[in-house]
């Protein structure tokens, strides 16, 4: 796929979607991001697009809202002129016990996870079809991949990202006629969270067969690759060092 001049949209404006959009602003594409609070590092993020010579906006959505989805997509669509690419890296990830997970919590997860991916395909697919065609990349992990579960806390979580890899299958499937090729990314250890102590860090590290953890930019190459790609669709690729052979 040229990628010059295209548009882009990423859920999710700070860490790894903001080393993805100025990668993608790299290769010549106009990114937008949408982010829910974050929005010093999702305006921080389009800065550093507009610095690389490409157009880009930071949108507030709060994608755990249906009518957000369809918003974000039209004001992406509106602001650029159409959209050819659409990145669902928004997430929710939090780890708590069984016993303490509440319908709130399922449906969070479940709705931003999955739902709100679903709902903006829905809405950017008529946009991508009068281009021609388009790219649609989710964002599932490295464990839902593995196709089972290996930690205890976290099954809303799960139960959500193994959802993102039937999404992705069942939609490349229904939209490969309109050539919009659909395919997904399951992160490993790429980047810790704010608060991993130095001997969590290290245990990760120990515990991947690459002996480390990957950092944003090997999820920005992965990205890459797929659009360089013009017959890969339907699959999800682990992005994790190895993690899921131990």
């Amino acid at each position: 796929m040229d990628l010059t001049d295209k548009v882009a949209l990423i859920t999710g404006g700070k860490r790894i979607g903001a080393v993805v959009a100025l990668a993608l602003a790299q290769r010549g594409v106009d990114v937008a991001l949408s982010y829910a609070r974050s929005r010093a590092e999702a305006e921080e993020a389009a800065a550093a697009v507009r610095a690389a010579g490409r157009r880009s906006a930071a949108i507030r959505a709060d994608l755990s809202q249906p009518r957000a989805c369809e918003t974000l997509v039209t004001a992406t669509a509106r602001t650029f002129g159409g959209i050819d690419i659409l990145i669902c890296m928004a997430s929710i990830y939090q780890r708590k016990p069984f016993d303490e997970v509440q319908v709130k919590d399922w449906d969070a997860a479940l709705n931003v996870d999955l739902r709100a991916a679903f709902l903006c395909a829905r809405a950017a697919v008529p946009y991508m079809r009068k281009r021609g065609g388009g790219r649609i990349i989710n964002f599932s992990d490295w464990v839902a991949r593995s196709g089972r579960p290996r930690y205890t806390g976290f099954v809303p979580y799960y139960v959500a990202k193994a959802g993102v890899i039937a999404l992705t299958e069942a939609l490349a499937l229904e939209l490969a006629d309109d050539n919009v090729l659909v395919n997904a990314i399951a992160p490993g250890p790429i980047v810790a969270p704010p608060d991993t102590t130095d001997e969590e860090l290290t245990a990760v590290a120990h515990a991947t067969p690459l002996g480390h953890w990957g950092g944003e930019g090997e999820i920005a190459k992965a990205v890459l690759a797929l659009f360089d790609s013009d017959f890969i669709t339907g699959e999800t690729i682990r992005v994790d060092g190895g993690r899921h052979l131990k």
